[in-house]
């Protein structure tokens, strides 16, 4: 009996240590993930989802949607998934998996009065200068007749840039309004480096006027006098030389 008794504890702690095993699945985000009806799965995201591969966690009514990443951690632990997020995403991309080319624009072009297309369009009023972010945008069904010509036919353009004016909720998303967020100010202290084939020189100046990423900046050194033009980077910072341009033509 006793012998039973400890034959059938092992079992059960087997059973639970399989149990354990099965329900913290490691799984690696895919590179570039995709989906063809629209329904974002599990395993469309991940390598190795398993069982858990069909589950449905966002649907996709445009060529792209822009998911949180934290939702998407949560979605997957549900389901008995790890995923560490080594990376550290703020949000996960997920684009139309079809190889025919989304563009609205020329749909627009041709379409008659009474068909429908889908545009970016934002989800809430934007003040001149604010930062878009993947919940400001959302597809939206027009006629196609009014569907504008030349917007944006994928939400990851429009993402991380600034809009230049205030905008509506509703509006359709125009790449005219937007803008490359501004990081120098007039009158910013700034820190210039100078990098080339292992040279690296670093001085700091006073911004002359505001410069977006990529744009140039003229930077007044305070110990010289002269001004230099360099190549704004990042808040408070900007570069010359070679690897200047090389960035600037990068932020294009």
């Amino acid at each position: 009996m006793a012998r039973f008794a400890r034959r059938f504890a092992l079992g059960v702690c087997l059973a639970l240590a399989a149990s354990a095993a099965l329900a913290t699945a490691p799984v690696t985000l895919r590179d570039n993930p995709v989906d063809d009806d629209g329904q974002v799965t599990l395993g469309e995201l991940f390598e190795g989802a398993g069982a858990a591969s069909g589950i449905v966690i966002a649907h996709r009514t445009g060529p792209t949607v822009v998911l949180d990443a934290g939702m998407v951690q949560s979605r997957a632990s549900q389901a008995g998934l790890v995923w560490t997020n080594p990376r550290g995403l703020r949000r996960v991309v997920v684009r139309q998996g079809s190889t025919a080319p989304y563009a609205p624009s020329a749909a627009s072009t041709a379409a008659r009065p009474g068909e429908t297309v889908e545009v970016l369009t934002w989800t809430r009023s934007l003040a001149a200068g604010d930062i878009i972010r993947p919940e400001d945008l959302a597809w939206t069904e027009v006629q196609a007749h009014r569907a504008p010509v030349g917007g944006p036919a994928d939400a990851e353009e429009v993402i991380g840039l600034s809009a230049r004016r205030a905008l509506r909720s509703g509006t359709p998303v125009l790449g005219r309004d937007l803008a490359q967020p501004q990081v120098i100010a007039r009158n910013d202290m700034v820190q210039v480096a100078y990098v080339d084939q292992g040279l690296s020189l670093t001085i700091t100046g006073r911004a002359t006027r505001d410069a977006a990423i990529g744009e140039p900046v003229p930077i007044l050194n305070l110990q010289s006098g002269r001004t230099i033009e360099a190549i704004a980077t990042a808040p408070g910072q900007a570069m010359v030389g070679p690897a200047a341009h090389a960035f600037r033509a990068q932020s294009r």
